[in-house]
């Protein structure tokens, strides 16, 4: 039997990934919420998928689709640490607040929630390995708004827990960890202000000829190629045996961590190895700035982010396979075109 999921923030990253992949599953119709269509208009005469141009502030709308539908997947939120310190209400009203509002229709409806949490859940904690049933969460003070996200999307996950205990809400949630792709952010000149490590990296060295190192590089993450996040994320929708049920997710790769500092190598590698974006890496300027120059003084970060992953392998028999120097070389593949015309 045909089932409907309902997809919010579908434009984004994960998304349009996750579409490129479901599209074609014939068992699944896509209903698609998104304010920008760029990634997924090519998609709309596909009879398995209907894009929606709307806000999730529209809760008639919402409604309305998350009663037509079997899952729900709210994917939209602001996921950017800059915009953590810099506008930290514009992340508490996206994330958190607009989001609830989705997670009690889904309850109401008793429709299926898969939910994304986050990594940053886990804080500053300093287990070896962040396990999803035992790790603390460990946030810092206050005033260092940069936890602003975390706290929200931790919260969240508290709410989804307890409408499972006493609501018997049908749940999964999962906690990407560093995931990377093509479609993560846009290389262009202005990137530096909104873009994750890897698109701004790429875009300094083109259009700055510089490329920033925050506190040395020395944080080390557990980076994820986004196909393999998209075959953990498709295992846990296509599941028909319940093992995902009212469980939590780490969906990361703990054979894949590197420092900044190495990810930065691993680009500068791979455009020096592109026969036509090699010159761009001449002449770089390799610059050391402190966190507080970069982020100010409401930032505060994490030295590592190490995923425990036997939970979603017992249970989906799930694990990743693709090195942080493929994801690079795909990265860079994926933007080559755009890069040439815009320089």
């Amino acid at each position: 039997m045909k089932k409907t999921i309902f997809i919010s923030g579908i434009n984004g990253f994960i998304g349009s990934s996750l579409l490129e992949h479901m599209i074609h599953h014939d068992d699944y119709f896509i209903f698609g919420v998104d304010i920008d269509d760029s990634r997924v208009c090519s998609f709309f005469d596909h009879s398995n998928f209907k894009f929606i141009k709307d806000s999730i502030s529209n809760l008639d709308l919402m409604e309305d689709l998350i009663r037509q539908s079997d899952i729900i997947l709210p994917l939209a939120a602001i996921a950017n640490p800059k915009l953590y310190v810099t506008d930290p209400l514009k992340v508490f009203a996206l994330d958190f607040e607009a989001n609830l509002e989705l997670i009690k229709l889904t309850v109401k409806h008793q429709k299926r929630l898969i939910f994304p949490s986050t990594s940053e859940v886990y804080g500053m904690c300093q287990d070896q390995y962040f396990d999803e049933d035992q790790s603390n969460c460990v946030t810092g003070p206050i005033h260092k708004q940069r936890w602003i996200y975390s706290s929200s999307k931790q919260l969240l996950d508290r709410v989804i827990y307890a409408y499972g205990i006493h609501n018997n809400l049908d749940y999964t949630l999962f906690r990407p960890f560093n995931w990377v792709g093509g479609k993560l952010d846009s290389i262009d000149p202005e990137a530096s202000e909104r873009s994750r490590v890897v698109s701004k990296m790429i875009s300094d060295i083109v259009f700055k000829k510089e490329l920033t190192l925050v506190d040395g590089g020395k944080q080390k993450r557990a980076f994820t190629d986004i196909d393999d996040g998209i075959d953990a994320l498709w295992k846990i929708i296509d599941d028909s045996t319940g093992s995902s049920y009212q469980k939590i997710f780490n969906i990361g790769n703990p054979f894949n961590e590197h420092s900044i500092k190495d990810l930065a190598c691993y680009i500068l590698d791979a455009l020096k190895n592109n026969p036509k974006l090699s010159h761009f890496v001449d002449d770089i300027n390799i610059i050391d700035r402190t966190g507080f120059e970069v982020y100010g003084q409401h930032y505060q970060d994490v030295d590592f982010r190490m995923p425990s992953i036997n939970a979603i392998q017992e249970c989906l028999g799930w694990k990743p396979s693709i090195d942080l120097k493929t994801s690079i070389e795909k990265i860079i593949q994926h933007h080559e075109q755009s890069i040439l015309n815009d320089y």
